[in-house]
């Protein structure tokens, strides 16, 4: 869609990175917009007017929209598209994009999507870092780094994108070169109504898409494409002919496409079976786009690249007991992702530390993994109750204030060969900033002990 309208009235609404990188760039193109935000004083509000006139940005209430006359928004991921004001401009016909919106309109180069409800980030890295090992000029962003739309630039041999919900909601017609659903679980509840109103959302980054992968092993990721688009699937189980997975033999564990094995799990940095399908991901992503994934490119970046900061990271050794920082666990999915992962190798020897703000979530399918590896739960955050309350009556529940009290207690508590796994199953808002602020709490009272 062109940008070329006198009669279109466009206005950017939230002045988050994203939302000024839709400033930005709508300014490059020299159309006129109005900049909008709720709160007074945003943290972009400065930056805004470097680029929009100070008599188009107004702050403090969204209800200015419905005097602008506008036709067309840029609405921020960070705000809900059910929000009073935007549904009722909605209703009227006003057409709700986002920045994903306008980078398909203007990339000249083959993108890639990578959604799910976890590991969307660390697959996006290394697939950007496979690519550039292959000698590909690929950059990557979107929901993780920088915005798409700064990510523009000519020579580019690739785009790898990581996309939220939130973002796919206001993506009308992507049309990725290749897209990736990478899983699907319970998250964000407090924005969808149900698990089925947000697969339906994450479904969105199919749409008009050449090329696509999913995951065998969760229904909800299965595309429905024409027969011609070529699909490729990953599972962490035996995989058919042209699919990636894995087989065990007198040798071990291999990564494989259909019986041909590829890599040993020894080959690979990232560790856990969660952490093989991402790795499995990533090199159906790469057959798909034309890439060898047996070069010695391919093979020194699985080597090397043990995943990302707050994400499974291992921060300390101590007395033959391994802690593990994995704040970004906002969700479910994620804890029970970690908990296989490590449970697949160490049975009952994990002490589990959990809680936050649950995001309306179900807890009750922690309950099964939670039997099966942890020996004690700790708890702290705002729903530290609402998990205790789906564990069984043999599970050792312990509950605290705050982190660093658990890390205390854990000290003292945790015996030779166990791990102590950080994973909150939450969101961080109701104790700290950020996850990444979360994480580093656990990673410095670690360190300190």
């Amino acid at each position: 869609m062109s940008l070329i309208g006198s009669d279109r009235v466009r206005a950017v609404v939230g002045l988050g990175a994203t939302g000024l990188s839709c400033v930005r760039f709508l300014a490059s193109k020299g159309v006129d917009f109005y900049v909008v935000d709720s709160r007074e004083n945003p943290p972009g509000l400065e930056q805004a007017k470097e680029y929009c006139p100070k008599d188009r940005i107004f702050t403090g209430d969204l209800a200015v929209l419905e005097t602008l006359g506008v036709t067309e928004l840029y609405v921020s991921p960070g705000i809900a598209l059910r929000t009073p004001v935007l549904a009722r401009l909605a209703a009227r016909g006003v057409l709700m994009r986002g920045d994903i919106d306008l980078f398909r309109d203007y990339v000249d180069a083959p993108f890639v999507a990578i959604t799910g409800s976890n590991a969307k980030s660390t697959v996006t890295t290394l697939v950007a870092l496979l690519l550039q090992a292959c000698g590909k000029n690929t950059k990557a962003g979107g929901n993780l780094g920088p915005p798409a739309l700064d990510l523009l630039s000519p020579n580019t041999d690739f785009y790898v994108l990581e996309l939220s919900s939130f973002q796919l909601e206001t993506t009308h017609s992507l049309q990725a070169d290749l897209a990736c659903l990478l899983n699907v679980s319970e998250d964000h509840m407090d924005r969808y109504d149900d698990l089925y109103e947000y697969q339906r959302v994450k479904q969105r980054v199919y749409r008009g898409c050449k090329a696509a992968v999913c995951n065998k092993q969760d229904i909800l990721t299965a595309p429905l494409l024409a027969d011609t688009t070529p699909v490729r699937a990953f599972t962490t189980k035996s995989p058919d002919l042209k699919e990636f997975g894995m087989l065990k033999d007198g040798d071990g564990a291999w990564l494989c496409r259909g019986v041909e094995r590829l890599y040993h799990t020894s080959q690979i940095a990232l560790k856990g079976s969660h952490n093989h399908a991402n790795v499995l991901a990533a090199l159906a992503m790469l057959e798909l786009l034309g890439v060898d994934v047996m070069s010695n490119a391919v093979g020194d970046v699985l080597k090397e690249f043990g995943g990302l900061p707050h994400r499974c990271e291992t921060v300390r050794t101590l007395h033959s007991v391994t802690y593990i920082n994995d704040s970004k666990g906002t969700n479910v999915g994620a804890t029970l992702a970690a908990l296989q992962g490590l449970g697949s190798v160490v049975r009952k020897n994990i002490l589990l530390i959990a809680g936050g703000d649950g995001k309306g979530a179900d807890f009750s399918p922690l309950t099964k993994s939670v039997t099966d590896f942890v020996r004690v739960v700790y708890l702290f955050g705002k729903d530290a109750d609402r998990i205790a309350e789906v564990m069984l009556p043999g599970t050792e529940v312990k509950r605290f204030d705050s982190l660093d009290q658990i890390v205390s207690s854990i000290s003292q508590d945790a015996k030779e060969g166990e791990i102590v796994l950080f994973s909150p199953a939450c969101a961080s808002l109701d104790m700290y900033k950020s996850y990444e602020v979360r994480g580093e709490h656990f990673a410095r009272l670690v360190a300190e002990l």
